[in-house]
């Protein structure tokens, strides 16, 4: 376990011993800024083992503790792990002990960053996140609450407990080893001409969060993405696309031979009848646009015959209940899994979002939290439901 500077270092204390509790055998290494928020003397008591917090200490066998520790874990989790460590281990960067860990080792590795709401709101950050994800690194929170500096807002570590069962729940065996999952997310574009197209605000972070996850759990994973900036999740084969058509046709093709089918991508209900062959001149006070009808891709997976599980999303400015109960009926799905836009919070183009998930008979709610958290809890719901609706297969 590596320990980073910043206040939760104290909630790594307790990390430590809830894993040892789990009969986890845990070493910590921890930053020169971690030791000035706890002493190493308090991890060498509750984890058994002296602390490691030098690159190049002569005292360890060989002065290559980094390479031994990183032979010896079977699992690396940075908690808490402050913006400059993500931004180091995000670009390979290795001038300390842990950094050098992280690039030596070779079993899997789970953040928890803690860290100002600012800075983790902030672009690079963000992308710093998302470039780890796709190399296969799972990352645990922030979780949203009043900080040490007195502001609210994402940023603060996952409680110690939450952050065991995550790990735990890793090793446990992947409840969708061997399923083969479509997932589409993203918008598309429907050009006008060779310059303007109809999209729409979606930015893939749900689709991008379920893919990943889907990977975690031990799935086969293709992933048709409308135009987004996103890193597609390591381990997941990625079809790029551009139009509803396409994504139709891309959709379709793989989900003949799909166990599940997840609908997360914006599809655009209408394009253009005609595509411009040049740029469309501003020409007088009004124009108008003749728009066609696009496939219902989503109703069409459920005609599939054999069916997969489907789950489709349905996003709503007004009545979401009736709208997504209506849409789940008409449409043949398994699960629908409905959620506001145009709030102050969540929706399209957000790290946050809040779902109400129904289907036949049931419904769950899923609280407002990072889309991360909440492609987990959206995930467990539809293994559920696969292994109910194949209860033989999954014997």
């Amino acid at each position: 376990m590596g320990v980073c500077g910043g206040i939760a270092a104290y909630k790594a204390a307790e990390l430590v011993r809830v894993l040892r509790k789990q009969d986890h055998e845990v070493r910590v290494v921890m930053t020169a800024a971690a030791r000035q928020f706890v002493a190493p003397l308090t991890f060498q008591a509750l984890s058994g083992h002296a602390v490691h917090g030098d690159l190049l200490d002569v005292e360890q066998e060989q002065a290559m503790s980094h390479i031994h520790l990183a032979r010896w874990a079977d699992l690396l989790l940075i908690a808490p792990a402050t913006a400059d460590m993500l931004a180091k281990i995000a670009h390979g960067l290795a001038d300390d002990l842990l950094s050098t860990l992280y690039l030596a080792a070779e079993c899997p590795v789970f953040v928890a960053p803690a860290m100002n709401q600012a800075m983790w709101g902030k672009v690079v950050t963000q992308e710093n996140i998302a470039r780890l994800q796709s190399h296969g690194v799972h990352c645990i929170g922030p979780a949203a609450g009043e900080q040490a500096c007195g502001e609210q807002g994402l940023g603060r570590m996952v409680e110690p407990a939450e952050i065991c069962r995550q790990v735990l729940k890793y090793e446990q065996p992947s409840l969708l080893a061997g399923v083969n999952i479509v997932i589409s997310a993203g918008p598309t574009r429907e050009p006008l001409d060779p310059v303007r197209y109809i999209t729409n605000r979606s930015s893939g972070k749900m689709g991008y969060a379920l893919a990943a996850e889907a990977v975690s759990a031990g799935a086969n994973v293709t992933l048709v993405s409308g135009p987004v900036n996103l890193l597609a999740p390591a381990g997941a084969k990625l079809i790029p696309v551009e139009t509803a058509l396409q994504m139709y046709d891309a959709v379709i093709m793989h989900s003949r031979s799909a166990d599940i089918y997840i609908g997360a991508a914006a599809v655009a209900d209408y394009r253009p009848q005609t595509l411009a062959e040049s740029k469309i001149k501003k020409d007088g006070e009004t124009g108008s646009i003749v728009l066609t009808k696009n496939p219902d891709i989503i109703a069409a997976v459920a005609r599939l015959q054999p069916k997969p599980l489907v789950v489709g999303f349905a996003a709503e400015t007004d009545d979401l209940e009736n709208y997504a109960k209506h849409k789940l009926q008409s449409k043949n799905l398994d699960l629908i899994a409905a959620n506001w836009v145009g709030q102050a919070e969540g929706g399209f183009d957000s790290d946050r979002n809040a779902l109400q998930v129904f289907w036949p008979g049931g419904q769950q709610i899923l609280a407002m939290t990072d889309k991360r958290t909440l492609a987990v809890q959206l995930l467990n719901l539809i293994t559920e439901k696969w292994h109910e609706k194949n209860p033989v297969k999954n014997s």
